[in-house]
Order: C-alpha cells, then sequence, then structure tokens
C-alpha cells in the first residue's frame, strides 16, 4: 500500500523518523482500534490516535456530556452538553480528518455485548472508570485473541499497561486485579476526583503505547510491552514500571478458563 500525496504531507513527521517510517505509517492507516470510553482518557487519546492516522475508530460510549466532563475530557465543548459523546466525538473526527473511518456504538459496554463490541478490531484501548466494566472489555478481549491497552487514573496517579491474555505467556487484565472488582458497585475511578492534566498524560501516554504496539514487527518503534504496567505519580511527578505475570489460576486466561 502507497500513501497519496496529500496523506504523505500530513504525516511526514512520522514518516522521517526512521523508528517508524512510511512502513510504519502505512500500518497506522491500516489498523482498527477500539476506544472504550470517551472521557477523561479516551479524549485525549482518541485526538492523538486520530493524529498518528489510525485508518479506523470505534468509539463506545453510553453517556452523555456533562459540564463537570469540561474539567478534563478534551474533546467537547459547552455546545456538546447534553448530546451523546460518541456523537459527538464522532463530529470532532470528521471535521478533524475526514479521511478516518469512524463506528460509533452507544451501547453500555457489559458482560454480555463485549466481545461484539471489541472483536473486530486489532487493538482495544480501554479507558472506562469502572473495575466491572474492564474486566468484562478484557475477558472479551482474551476470548477474541486481540490486545488490550487499559488506561487509569484517580486524583494525581496513573496507570497505563497492555495486556495479551490469549497468548500464553503473557497476563490479562484479570490477572493483574483478580474477582474481586467484578461487582456493578464497587467504586469507580472518579469517585476520589482527578486532576484534569492528570488524565491528559494517561491519555496521550496510552496513545503513545497504542502506536507502540501497533507497530510491533512492522517498524523499529514496534515493542508491545504486554504485562508492563507503568505507574504515572503526578505529585512527584516520576514514572515506574512494574512487571505483572500471568495468574495461572486465572479463570480468564489461565488453567481454570480451561
Amino acid at each position: 500500500m502507497s500513501l497519496p500525496p496529500d496523506r504523505l504531507d500530513r504525516f511526514a513527521r512520522h514518516i522521517v523518523i526512521p523508528e517508524v517510517g512510511g512502513a510504519g505509517q502505512v500500518a497506522l492507516v491500516q489498523a482498527h482500534v477500539a476506544l472504550v470510553g470517551l472521557g477523561g482518557i479516551g479524549s485525549p487519546a482518541l485526538q492523538y490516535l486520530a493524529g498518528a492516522g489510525i485508518g479506523h475508530l470505534t468509539l463506545i460510549d453510553d453517556g452523555d456530556v456533562e459540564l463537570s466532563n469540561l474539567q478534563r475530557q478534551t474533546l467537547f465543548t459547552q455546545r456538546d452538553i447534553g448530546h451523546s459523546k460518541a456523537v459527538a466525538a464522532r463530529g470532532w473526527l470528521a471535521n478533524f480528518d475526514n479521511r478516518i473511518i469512524v463506528t460509533i456504538r452507544d451501547d453500555r459496554v457489559s458482560a454480555a455485548n463485549a466481545a461484539a463490541l471489541v472483536s473486530a478490531a486489532d487493538l482495544v484501548v480501554d479507558g472506562t472508570d469502572n473495575f466491572a466494566t474492564r474486566l468484562a472489555i478484557s475477558d472479551a478481549c482474551v476470548t477474541a485473541g486481540v490486545p488490550l491497552l487499559s488506561a487509569a487514573v484517580g486524583r494525581f496517579q496513573g496507570q497505563v499497561a497492555a495486556f495479551a491474555g490469549h497468548l500464553p505467556d503473557q497476563p490479562c487484565y484479570r490477572c493483574y486485579v483478580g474477582d474481586a472488582f467484578d461487582a456493578e458497585d464497587c467504586d469507580t475511578c472518579a469517585d476520589d476526583g482527578m486532576l484534569g492534566a492528570m488524565a491528559g498524560w494517561a491519555g496521550t501516554f496510552a496513545a503513545m503505547q497504542a502506536v507502540r504496539l501497533l507497530l510491533a514487527g512492522k517498524a523499529a518503534f514496534g515493542d508491545p510491552q504486554y504485562g508492563k504496567l507503568h505507574l504515572l505519580d503526578g505529585m512527584k511527578p516520576a514514572m515506574r514500571t512494574l512487571n505483572l505475570a500471568k495468574d495461572p489460576a486465572c479463570r480468564a486466561c489461565g488453567s481454570a478458563a480451561d
């Protein structure tokens, strides 16, 4: 696949980087990313994934824009209040780059429908704000064999990690958090509040990690970093990385799943 002149111009700053190059940019244009949650993490992640030239974006969020969202959800303006986040995000994308294929779903993600929502993607980016939804998405990704990039933020702390529980030597998100958070009444990450810029840091870092993962095997920058949990500390500020192990007893991807 070759890129037409206008796309070469648009993505020139990527193409001249040896670690991305033309082959890497083509890989991004051919990629399909499902982004679940268009809030504080999903907003900047979407903007930079679109800027990177991801060719097909599926946007999943069942919420409407509220005034309190504007402190951190950079996609939206006051005119969007009361309107669907997914529809407003599609409008932003149409103005930003009308060559991107956009699919929107305003479904609430659950264990019953997660597989149908994510199975067609090359990568799922999860920016949702509660554990039950994250676990449903993770389990669906394991079943479908789709990599998952999970990002979360609260107060001044953030975390971003890539999971590939469908691979025999890699953990899934359930390996990390366990089964205790499956209940719908668990606290959400928004309950304690968050610094708006902290959500931006987590979201943009997640977008960079998504590009890294999508370029694995296609460009020098490619490195999925499965099982590496990156912890962002906005108070210091600082970042550190932990290695996560696969749980042999995990009911989603371990021996218990069999």
